[in-house]
């Protein structure tokens, strides 16, 4: 059996070539899963794709006709994909229900710290021997308060953080996390985080009722000198509407590491021709906004994680079996 893996970066390519090796050929390409890259597929049993593929109805419809039928994600999230034609075509979708939340905990604190103490520009300056400190003032992260938006396993590593770092901790969840309370965590009402926390960090799937979750009145309400970090996914915040809250001054610094509209953006190479996304344009060029390219997972760990998921479940579909990560065919709801 040879499997065709969409979207592999290089640093992931001998990763996935040795989990799969003596058990499937393995063929990995640099390309995304698009409409136009969709019929390279033809002939493959199975592929794998990344977080950023197009999984929508047209796509599953070409790799159907092509002969494709099980695709497995690289990733947790699955908003690209649309399960529901999916489920109409026949196709077995599966996915990686969870990898190391440290990975992605760790870097939104990496963002945080690199916002709030300004060492983007202090590493610029010192290449040009500017030691100068003017505009580097930064705030002790101690006593001041964290909001978690979403305490699940990532969330709760992100506070756990926090608590080594002496903050006051509130959370908001559709449950709340027994792990989270014995850090002192207080659950409140979403607007009261908002307005209350000194840095909130975002936690949760994107869903219909999460998307823009944080939009203009959510945005409105924070202090003018929070800190915003998104490592989740890209939709759950208004671009436009940050956009607009930045050009009248406020907020002492935001890390993005996704964005709404990152798809055919993310982890390609725009350097020579730019970009005409105008929203995205201007939150690169606001000094206290660092935007990446989704890389919070991105450690050999959760890497690793991944890839080993992703061949269980080639093996499950292999033996016909189902295992906790297959989307579809949805699970049974019971009699």
């Amino acid at each position: 059996m040879e499997i065709l893996a969409f979207g592999v970066q290089s640093d992931e390519k001998p990763l996935i070539e040795k989990a799969f090796q003596g058990r499937h050929e393995v063929r990995c390409l640099d390309v995304f899963l698009t409409a136009d890259t969709a019929p390279i597929a033809a002939g493959y049993e199975i592929i794998s794709t990344s977080v950023n593929a197009d999984l929508g109805g047209p796509v599953l419809q070409t790799l159907a006709a092509g002969g494709t039928q099980m695709i497995a994600q690289r990733s947790t999230g699955f908003n690209n994909i649309d399960l529901d034609v999916a489920e109409r075509l026949a196709l077995r979708v599966a996915r990686v229900s969870h990898y190391s939340p440290q990975s992605v905990a760790e870097f939104a604190w990496a963002l945080a710290l690199a916002v709030n103490r300004h060492i983007p520009r202090a590493a610029r300056r010192s290449r040009d021997f500017d030691f100068r400190l003017d505009g580097l003032l930064g705030r002790d992260m101690h006593g001041r308060t964290a909001g978690v938006v979403g305490t699940g396993k990532i969330g709760a590593a992100f506070a756990r953080i926090a608590h080594g770092f002496g903050m006051e901790l509130l959370g908001w969840d559709v449950a709340e996390n027994p792990a989270c309370t014995a850090l002192g965590m207080r659950y409140v009402e979403r607007d009261r985080l908002f307005a209350e926390s000194d840095l909130i960090s975002l936690h949760v799937p994107l869903l219909p009722s999460t998307r823009h979750l944080v939009g203009a009145a959510a945005l409105a309400a924070m202090k003018d000198d929070a800190i915003l970090l998104n490592t989740s996914r890209g939709a759950l915040v208004d671009s436009a509407a940050l956009v607009a809250e930045l050009r009248a001054g406020r907020f002492s610094g935001v890390g993005l590491d996704v964005y709404e509209a990152e798809a055919g953006l993310f982890y390609t190479d725009k350097s020579l021709q730019g970009t005409d996304d105008d929203t995205l344009a201007r939150l690169v060029t606001f000094p206290n906004v660092i935007v990446t390219s989704h890389q919070a997972y991105y450690t050999h760990d959760a890497v690793a994680q991944i890839i080993d998921a992703t061949v269980r479940n080639v093996d499950d579909y292999l033996a016909g079996r189902r295992g906790e990560n297959v989307l579809v065919p949805a699970a049974p709801s019971g009699p």
